[in-house]
């Protein structure tokens, strides 16, 4: 085992028992940590069963269980969804959500107690050190996948890209002429792909791959949420993007950057992109890249 590896379990260890996850009786409400999640999670969500699944990173027989026992202490009412009698979802009854506010105190209570011996200064510490360490436990967490390019969760990250583009870019960014040089279909198999990343059901970031010529293929529209940025989901998306690119038969890729996205400027030459003349005339432009096979061996890496 290596230091590393010993300092992550070190802190797991320190964690779990402090925060109370080794008790059956979470909080001392009568409950295990599972159950008084899953009210949480309820109560902050649609209460669709597939997407508690995906978010809890639950299988459904565990699933299964969890809403059993809430069931049979009257707290969760669970039913066909009205816009899909396929898909089940679950809602807290009355006593329900009594018993998730009566976790919401206590466990502002238990937080209090946590920081009560702490001056100013090492809360401040305390809550940096927390807000890293959940931004890269994150990392583990992002999925990158294939994604058709008509799909609402692309259209949704597609305009979240422009609309940080309008932002960055001096003197704006004009989407509509931006989409007649590239129809969606450009972006999807046969000739083109793209790739989602998702952060438990949500997506952060997306990445497109189209076909200038044969053997030739262009890298567009990658982008990354902001929650998620430094986290190399960007590296990510574009290697998937290249694998895609070999089994396509292509053997060059090209792709440009705006100058005032420093991110991406720095990001290509790290993945082995060298800068090159310009190979076309978008007035969104101003630093051109190209890369030779071979490529990402996998989506994965």
């Amino acid at each position: 085992m290596s230091g590393d590896e010993t300092q992550v379990r070190q802190f797991n260890r320190a964690i779990t028992r402090r925060i109370g996850v080794l008790e059956n009786d979470y909080l001392a409400l009568g409950r295990s940590l599972g159950q008084a999640r899953l009210l949480y999670e309820i109560d902050n969500s649609d209460g669709d069963l597939l997407t508690l699944r995906k978010r809890l990173g639950l299988d459904s027989g565990y699933l299964s269980r969890l809403l059993g026992l809430l069931q049979r202490q009257g707290l969760v009412q669970v039913s066909a969804s009205q816009d899909d009698a396929r898909r089940r979802t679950a809602t807290l009854s009355t006593q329900g959500r009594r018993a998730k506010a009566e976790y919401d105190t206590v466990a502002d209570a238990f937080a209090e107690q946590i920081l009560a011996p702490l001056n100013r200064g090492q809360r401040e510490r305390l809550f940096q050190a927390m807000d890293t360490v959940t931004r890269l436990m994150s990392a583990h967490a992002v999925t990158i996948a294939p994604a058709g390019g008509d799909e609402p969760a692309v259209r949704a990250c597609v305009i979240r890209y422009f609309d940080e583009l309008a932002e960055r870019f001096e003197g704006g960014f004009d989407a509509e002429r931006y989409t007649t040089r590239s129809a969606e279909a450009d972006f999807r198999p046969p000739s083109g792909a793209t790739r989602l990343a998702w952060l438990d059901d949500r997506p952060v970031g997306c990445a497109s791959l189209k076909t200038l010529a044969a053997g030739v293929g262009e890298i567009k529209r990658v982008w990354v949420a902001r929650e998620v940025r430094g986290l190399g989901v960007g590296a990510r998306l574009v290697r998937a993007l290249e694998a895609d690119a070999a089994g396509l038969g292509h053997s060059r890729l090209r792709l440009g950057t705006h100058r005032a996205l420093t991110e991406a400027q720095g990001l290509y030459p790290r993945l082995g992109y060298r800068q090159v003349a310009p190979f076309d005339d978008d007035p969104f432009t101003h630093v051109w890249f190209e890369k030779v096979a071979p490529f990402a061996a996998s989506p994965g890496s």
